[in-house]
């Protein structure tokens, strides 16, 4: 039958409350209605509900989707990598419309998945699958870093600054490839001499924590790097990152610019006096537009690609650390921004998306 059919049919989805495979409950939401039987699933990677990152925007994401198109949104939390492919098996069983699977993590299990079930339609956050029926969500943001490591490189006393990943993944290093481009043209327009650490773009090897998860990790590492001199550090690590929050705030002489999301908003008030600023990926309005395709059966597997341009990316504002970015800085960034959407400047990786 197809989606159509299903909505005017208004086929009653039996699945009530959070959809769980030996996972922690998620946040309660309100009753669906007036979409008849079109329900929508999220799978969440082990980084889990609360990661203050891209799991958390997704599901803010369909959660809007629920509230615009009076849709069954619900979310199934992955705690540990045993949780991935029955998660995605659960959510195709619910007899959903639309699965929304979020990181590289999920890949195999949403292919898997997509190709025994070409009647549903699937989307991924941060990853790329090919399939008929599977439309990625993917950002370019290397264009926001770039913003964020030209920021550092201006705000830094020191002139060293430093960044991490939890994994050398394409989705992790693009932000560091620009991160470290953005260090490097600050230095090209002011004749400086500011330092990177914790990243060779050339090379594409770097430091890593090895997992998202371990906050204690991102402490240790950002401790590391606070002792060397780095005094703003760019953390891509999801829940890791909190440790570098909360390393910078120790030391009493170190900030650090979250990525994802606004980290001055979704980390603890405490650390917001040493969040700088956020490279941000508008993941919400991307799922928000895309159940909307497959709603009224417009949906494709074209990917979606956040950039500058199409406000898919972007840096947060300075927030309570406006004082550190001089206004001259600050009108550089906006510039480098319009040169960048404008063509002018071309941030480049290896890893920026097609």
């Amino acid at each position: 039958m197809s989606k159509t059919a299903l909505l005017r049919a208004g086929v009653a989805i039996a699945a009530a409350g959070i959809l769980l495979a030996g996972c922690a409950p998620a946040p309660d939401q309100p009753a669906a209605s007036g979409t008849g039987g079109y329900c929508a699933r999220m799978v969440t990677d082990s980084g889990g509900l609360d990661d203050r990152s891209f799991n958390d925007a997704s599901w803010k994401g369909l959660q809007d989707a629920q509230a615009k198109y009076g849709i069954d949104a619900k979310v199934l939390v992955s705690t540990s990598e045993t949780d991935l492919a029955p998660n995605v098996q659960q959510a195709v069983d619910s007899g959903c419309n639309f699965v929304l699977t979020v990181g590289y993590s999920l890949a195999d299990a949403t292919l898997d998945q997509a190709t025994k079930n070409p009647g549903v339609d699937f989307s991924i956050v941060d990853e790329v699958v090919d399939a008929p029926n599977v439309k990625p969500i993917v950002f370019d943001t290397a264009q926001a870093s770039y913003l964020a490591g030209y920021l550092a490189a201006g705000v830094t006393q020191t002139g060293i600054v430093a960044t991490f990943g939890g994994g050398n993944q394409p989705p992790v290093t693009l932000f560091m490839d620009g991160f470290v481009d953005g260090v490097a043209k600050y230095n090209e327009v002011h004749g400086t001499t500011v330092k990177t650490l914790g990243w060779d773009k050339a090379a594409q090897d770097g430091v890593f924590t090895g997992d998202f998860e371990d906050v204690n990790k991102g402490l240790t590492t950002t401790q590391g790097f606070i002792d060397q001199g780095a005094d703003v550090i760019l953390p891509v690590a999801g829940q890791v990152g909190e440790g570098a929050a909360r390393a910078a705030l120790d030391s009493g002489k170190a900030l650090v610019i979250w990525v994802d999301s606004d980290g001055y908003d979704t980390l603890a008030k405490e650390f917001r006096p040493v969040v700088l600023t956020s490279v941000m990926k508008n993941t919400g309005a991307a799922v928000v537009q895309i159940v909307g395709s497959s709603i009224d059966g417009t949906f494709d597997s074209k990917q979606y690609v956040g950039t500058l341009d199409n406000g898919g990316v972007d840096i947060a504002p300075y927030h309570d650390l406006a004082g550190k970015v001089s206004t001259a800085l600050a009108a550089e960034v906006d510039q480098l921004r319009k040169d960048i959407v404008s063509g002018a400047i071309v941030v480049t990786s290896p890893n920026t998306p097609k």
